[in-house]
Order: structure tokens, then sequence, then C-alpha cells
């Protein structure tokens, strides 16, 4: 059997978009035959049905609305699905035979722009990938607002991951004959959408470029960037399948040029996401964003992930906020204008993708009407940063007057109803609409004639798609119808319609102005779009400027609202922060219960401090405090202190909380060990480190052995010897201050009353004398017959750990120096006792004075143990 025509049509769209559910337009339908329809059936949960198509066996077939498409597409992206929607791109009433029919439109994870998709406050990237011999480059685009950014770097998969990780990109474009290698890295270290495109779509065109972006210089950009550029804008250009005059402006970025973040700092710092539940609530971006545009909160975003690492860039953003805080009605007058303006970056990015409505230009309007006035509040503005935003902010006065005069103020929702145009804006629409108003004037005139020549009070003239207008009687009036003077055109259960032929005539008249209307308003509102697209790059600049002021009034309502201090910036390495806050604890629990610390970190005496103390007792938020200090510090922002000198920072790095990757085959203490190994080969003399609990995923000893190596290779290596806080449980590390250089002892205060103990989350100098695991599990709600027996127990170790330990050791001991030493080493750690105290180096010379040649293990290790009850008293 032969397939039908409409099969044949389907099947040879199809074959083009293979990895697409396709959306087949059929009159007011979306249809979805054979495996798109199982897919989409279970999917949306649709019922699936068949079509007799030409086969032996019916299609597999379900359907949608057209008008409720939206929906459904945003449902299968969510989902990770691409869709391409298939529509009539003929007349029907002039087709000849099949009506032709080609995709208009693809939709994908990173280019579907559809609001309810999106995220407001969040940039929704599409990113590509091109990697050449030991150099990568991306490139990352957001379809709906227009940004392009691209980079290069040498090949280091650790950075990669990171650099995706900033940009969290719904999807990503790779060729098809991607590295597998690194490939499979990023899968099972992300969950992005991976895209494969056409190789030759990555190619060297650099006209392309040229043409697509206002300020591109093709002589800065190399092979590879080239490539991955060209491979993203050729992808876009193939789904969108419009105009993208709003994606004009590429940004060429170093990735050394903000403070490197990797992922798992942002994770364990909470910058964007909190660890929970992966929402907002409880981050950092949770305090700091008092943002009232989409613009601004986007922005703000960005500007907390990118933190600076020029002076100057920072010290103009400080001097900006500080004009701001001192200036209260500056403030609340800039806000009732800011709360006005809609997303004219996304709005404009409609434009473009002529995806616009009518309504939504009248957003623009609104939202331009407001410029002048921000503007002009900030005139006086004498902060570098202002001045800059002053100077450049375009009124786009022109295109609001543009959009007042040829808009309606309430227009129809869509463009191909009418009702959008403004009268007095087109002489041919005003004369049809005159038109349309005085015909439906005559037939208002001809029901109130009707209604006295017949005496029938309810007769109604009225109108659908399907029989026109017509007069309506009811049942119950029509003996007062006068014989011959209506034609009955409709019978109903309750009432007659008919038509006359003056009604016909009029009729005639009236819709064949309203179809002439609406085809004309539709065809002058294209033409206003088309003029607006001519100004994108204005309307982009002037959204870019109001997101910069929106951001420095909610850094600056932050520090006003929390009492924040404008740092002090330096390059010396040197951190000193009294009274500091962790911004975001400091708000969940009310900054007056919050207890601020001090910290002193350089690059000389304090350039890490090893901090000791109980569990819950606050070693980790306080090291978080420092940190997002620090970067708050390097945003330009204000800061949570009393005073606060903070150095720049090129990284800061985080190894903080217990996680694991069992699909990866990696266990908590495999993934602690790769964290810490990332951090020891990427930090450098001017990063910030936070390690919290290294060593605690194995045995005592090999974990201490390891935390102490760790602070050995930080402190000594001449390529890092950056600031570190180190919080450990590690009693015995204390005794590294004074050998260490650089090593400074703290800990976390806390008070025992009654075997129970009180927190009093204040940083001392000197190390914690006790753990208080007990007193902790207690608290945590452990059955009291467990805490019990676990200080009979702890007593009991206490007491005879030392016998145990060298008691193991003489069971199988070797007559040899090495063997002597480690039990020397043994005692020393147990007992808390640098190697160099003179009391204890005097037993160890007794340890070593032992006949071990001629002495049973007993007998050595009774002697042993005789040394370890003096070491006791020392």
């Amino acid at each position: 059997m032969a397939l039908t025509p409409m099969m044949q049509q389907y099947f040879q769209i199809k074959d083009k978009y293979k990895e697409c559910i396709l959306f087949f337009r059929l009159g007011d339908f979306y249809e979805m035959f054979f495996d798109d329809a199982k897919v989409a059936s279970k999917e949306l949960e649709l019922t699936l049905t068949g079509r007799d198509c030409g086969l032996e066996e019916r299609a597999p077939m379900c359907g949608i609305p057209f008008h409720a498409a939206k929906n459904y597409i945003g449902a299968l992206i969510s989902k990770g699905f691409k869709v391409a929607i298939c529509e009539q791109v003929e007349d029907p009433a002039v087709a000849k035979g099949i009506v032709k029919r080609d995709v208009v439109k693809i939709y994908t994870p990173g280019t579907y722009t559809e609001a309810s998709y999106l995220d407001e406050s969040k940039n929704s990237y599409t990113a590509s990938l091109y990697v050449k011999e030991n150099h990568i480059a991306l490139a990352f685009c957001d379809v709906s607002t227009g940004d392009f950014y691209t980079t290069e770097f040498k090949y280091n998969i650790n950075v990669l991951i990171d650099e995706l990780c900033k940009f969290n990109p719904r999807e990503i474009i790779i060729t098809e004959n991607f590295n597998q290698e690194i490939m499979d890295e990023i899968i099972s270290r992300t969950s992005f959408y991976i895209s494969h495109f056409q190789d030759d779509n990555f190619n060297m065109e650099e006209e392309d470029l040229k043409e697509q972006f206002l300020n591109i210089e093709i002589d800065k950009l190399s092979e590879i960037v080239t490539k991955t550029c060209n491979g993203l804008i050729r992808y876009i250009k193939e789904t969108q399948k419009v105009s993208l005059t709003h994606i004009n402006h590429i940004e060429i970025y170093d990735i050394c040029t903000y403070m490197t973040i990797d992922v798992n700092s942002r994770r364990n710092l909470e910058l964007v996401e909190n660890i929970r539940d992966k929402g907002k609530t409880g981050t950092l971006l949770w305090v700091i964003d008092k943002t009232n545009t989409s613009m601004g909160g986007r922005r703000i975003r960005k500007w907390l992930e990118e933190p600076l690492i020029i002076k100057e860039d920072i010290l103009n953003r400080q001097d900006a906020i500080e004009e701001f805080t001192k200036n209260i009605i500056l403030m609340e007058d800039l806000k009732e204008a800011l709360n006005s303006i809609y997303d004219i970056e996304r709005l404009v990015g409609k434009i473009s993708s002529t995806a616009i409505n009518a309504k939504e230009l009248i957003s623009l309007k609104h939202s331009i009407a407001k410029v002048p006035r921000i503007k002009e509040l900030i005139s006086n503005l004498t902060s570098p940063l202002m001045k800059d935003v002053y100077s450049n902010l375009d009124e786009l006065r022109d295109i609001w007057t543009f959009l007042e005069s040829s808009i309606m103020d309430e227009p129809s929702l869509s463009v191909k109803e009418g009702n959008i145009i403004k009268t007095g804006y087109n002489s041919l629409v005003d004369e049809l609409r005159e038109s349309k108003t005085n015909g439906k004037l005559w037939l208002a005139n001809l029901e109130n004639e009707e209604r006295i020549a017949t005496g029938i009070k309810s007769l109604k003239i009225s109108y659908n798609k399907v029989f026109g207008y017509y007069i309506e009687v009811t049942k119950s009036n029509l003996s007062s119808v006068p014989e011959g003077r209506y034609i009955r055109k409709q019978t109903l259960s309750n009432a007659e319609r008919y038509i006359t032929p003056e009604l016909k005539e009029m009729e005639d008249k009236i819709l064949g102005a309203e179809e002439k209307l609406i085809a004309l308003e539709y065809s002058i509102f294209t033409e206003i779009r088309e003029k607006l697209e001519e100004n994108i790059e204005r309307m982009k600049n002037t959204a870019k400027l109001i997101s910069e002021i929106d951001c420095i009034w909610a850094l600056a309502m932050v520090a006003r609202e929390h009492n924040y201090v404008k740092p002090v910036i330096n390059t010396e390495g040197i951190i000193e922060i009294q009274d500091g806050r962790h911004p975001v604890v400091e708000v969940i629990t009310k900054a007056n219960s919050f207890i601020s610390n001090d910290t002193t970190l350089d690059l000389e005496d304090n350039r890490l401090m090893l901090i000791t103390g109980p569990n819950m007792a606050g070693k980790s938020t306080y090291m978080r405090q420092v940190a997002l200090i620090t970067l708050l510090a390097q945003m330009g922002s204000f800061v949570p202190a009393k005073e606060a000198n903070v150095s720049i920072c090129d990284k800061i790095f985080t190894r903080i909380g217990a996680s694991d990757d069992l699909a990866g085959g990696k266990s908590t203490f495999m993934v602690e060990m790769w964290e810490v190994s990332n951090i020891l080969n990427n930090a450098t003399n001017k990063s910030l480190v936070l390690l919290d609990e290294v060593g605690r995923g194995t045995s005592t000893y090999d974990g201490l052995s390891i935390a102490w190596a760790v602070i050995e290779y930080i402190c000594k290596n001449s390529n890092i010897k950056c600031k570190t806080l180190f919080a450990t449980h590690y009693h015995e590390l204390t005794k590294l201050e004074g050998e260490i250089p650089g090593v400074k002892n703290y800990s976390i205060s806390a008070k025992k009353v009654d075997n129970n103990i009180i927190f009093l989350r204040k940083i001392i100098k000197g190390g914690a004398d006790e753990s208080y695991g007990i007193e902790v599990a207690k608290l945590a709600g452990l059955p009291s017959a467990v805490i019990t027996r676990a200080r009979e127990i702890l007593e009991t170790l206490e007491d005879g750990t030392s016998k145990d330990i060298i008691k193991e050791e003489a069971k199988t001991v070797i007559p040899t120096t090495e063997k002597l030493e480690k039990i020397e080493k043994e005692i020393c750690l147990t007992q808390q006792i640098a190697f160099e105290d003179v009391a204890m180096q005097n037993l160890i010379d007794e340890i070593k004075s032992i006949d071990v040649l001629n002495l049973t293990p007993m007998d050595g290790f009774n002697k042993l143990y005789d040394i370890i009850k003096k070491a006791k008293n020392i």
C-alpha cells in the first residue's frame, strides 16, 4: 500500500528533524505520529489514537490544540526534548493539492524563550564548546537577552567544568566528532543537556561573525574561538529561523579577569542556590538581591558569580554604593522609578525574534517613559561609575514618541485580531475603522427600527462566524413577525433566525472592512516592529545601564538595612576583619543574636588559622563568613563587619562538608581527597583556602597524617603559601604553631556545665582542650543510655589508650631503630607533646636505650609502659 500524500509530506519533513518531536499542523491541531506520538502521549498524558496513512496498520497518533501549544512545548522542553513546529506555509484556500508545510521553529532546552519557561532573575544560556589540541574555546549566548560571551584557555578539565557551572547553560552544543573522554567527564560531573551539531557548522567563516556582531574585531579571535562562536550562532539561527539582530555584541573575556570560584566552592558557600533544595532562600544572593527589575536581578547574580580582581573597578562600585547610602531621598525616588520598569532586555529580544505583541510594546513604552526621570535623579552624582552611567544613558525619547503615536493604549493580545493601531497614525486604518463603526451603528439603528415595526421588544441582531449577521426572534414572539418581512435562515429550539437583503449587503461591507482592517493593522504592526528593530542596540545599552543602577541601589539598600561597612581594599595579601558577621546566618538568626568575630590573615606570621573546637560550635560558619566577606568586598559591595581591610584574592577554594559520588564510584573520603587535590594543585599565594576536617573520612592516624602533610604543603610550598583557614578535630595539630611558620592556633570557645555544653561562638587564640563529642551527641537527642555508656567507654579509653597503642606495637616488635622511632611518634602524638619538648626528649632517649635485642616483646612492652607513665606526669 502507498502512503497517503499527507503522510508522504510528513515523512519528508520528519526525516530532516529526526532528533525532534515534530508538531505537525493539521487544521486547529498539532498532531504527532508514530514514535513521536508514543513519547508525547506518555510525557504529556495524552490519549494515543490512530490514523489511516496508507500502511497496513494505523499510524499511532496524538494531538493538541494549536492555541494551547505553549504549555505542552514547555513541558517537553523541561523534560529534555526538542520540539519542531511544522506549520502550513500557504493559504489552504489557494493551495493546489496538499497544503505546503515546513518547520518554522525548533525549540530546544537552550533556545526556548517563553516567559513561563524562563526564570526572570536568571540568564538562560546556550553554550558551545570546541577543543583543539591543548586549548578549549567556549561561547555562551542568552537568546532571550542577546548576551554573548566567549573565552579560550589551555586544556584543564577542572577549569572547563568550573566555567560551565558558572554560566550554568541549559544546553551545550558540540561537534559530532567531539572528544569522547572530555564528553564523558562533563556528563559524569554535570547534568547539562548536550546536543551534537554538524562539524562543518564550526568552520572558520569570519564573515558570518562580522555580519552578526557590530563590535567584533576579528583579529582578536583565535581559530578555535571563531569556530565555537560560529557553531553557536549557526545553531541558534537554525532553531530560531528568524533575525537575530539583538545578538549584536560579543564580549571576549579572559577567565582570569574575575575571581575564580570552583564548582565545589560555589556549592559549599551557597552563593546562588542552597545545598538543601537548590533554592534561592538561605543563599548570599537571597540576602543581597534587593533589585527592583528583572534586569537588575540577572546582573547582580552575574556580579556575585564573577567578583572583580581589578582594584579600580572595585573602588568604583564602592564609591557609587557609598553615594547612594548617603542619600535616602534619592534611593526612595529611584525605587519608585525602577519599580515601574519591565524587562527591557527580553522585550527587545522578542522584537528581534518577531515574537512580541502589542501589549508588550506598551510595556516597553511605559518602561522607556521612566528613563528620563532616572537620568534626572542621578544627574548630580559625582562617583566615577555613576557619572559614566549618566553620560551614556540614552533616554530613548524618540522611541517613546513613536510608540505613543502608533500603538493603542489597550491593544488586543493577538496581533492578528486588529485593535492595535492607534487612531490618527494611519489614514487608511482610520477610514476602515470608521466604516466598521458606521456599519455597526447602522445595525444598532436597524435593530431599533425592527423592534418598533414588529412590536417585538426582545428582537435582536447578532453575529456568528458561520451565519454572519442575523435577526433573532424567540418562538413566543413568532406570531408578531409580519408575513414576508424576513427570510428564514435557521431554526433553533427556542428561536428563529432571519436575514434581509439589506442586512446581507451591510454584512458584506462590515466584514469586508473588518478583514481589511485586521490585515492592514497587522501589516503596519510588522513595520513598527521593524523600525524598533533598527534601534535594538540603543535599547539594549539603556537596559544594561538601568540594570547597573538597580544593582548599585540594591547593594546600597543591603548596606543600610544590615549595617554593612565600606571595606578597605589592598593588594598586599592582608585580610583584617573586626566584628565580622556571616551575611546569611545573621539574617536568618536576626542580627542581634549573631556573635561577631575578628579575623587576621596575611602572607607572613598569620598565614594559616588552625581552628579547633567542638562540632556545632561554629567553625564552618566562621570560615564561610570570612570567604563571603572577601567575596562581597571584591564585588564592590559593603560587608557585614565593624571594620574590614580585604586583600584582592585571585581564587577562593573550599573543602567543607561531606558528599559522595556513588554513581561515579567515589566514596565520601575519595571525594574529599579529590577536592583537596584540586585545591593544592591550583591555589596560588593570592588565593584564599578554606579546609574543614581534612582526613576525617579514614582511620585516625591516616587522617591525622594527611591533615598534617596538607598544612605543611600549603605553608612551605613556595608556589602556594596562601591565606588559609583550617578547621580540625585533630588536637595534635595544634603543636604545629611555632614549628611551621605562619600557623596560628585558634579555637571556638565552649563551656561545659554539668555534662552539658554551651557554645559561645567566639573565636579565641589557642587550641581547644576537648572535642565535646559526647555532649554534642546528647544535644542531638541520642538516647540517654547511649550517652551514659559512651562516657564509660571514653573513661576506659582515656585510661588505657597509651598502653593499648604500645601493647599492639610490642606484640610484633622488630629490633630496629625504625620501629622504635614509630613507637616514639605514637607516644608523642598520644600525649600531645611536641618532639622538641626537653622533658619529653629525655624520655625518648630512655626509650632508645632499651636493649631490644636481649628482651622478649612483653619485657620490652613493660619497660616502655613504665616510660609512658612518666610521660603522663609531664
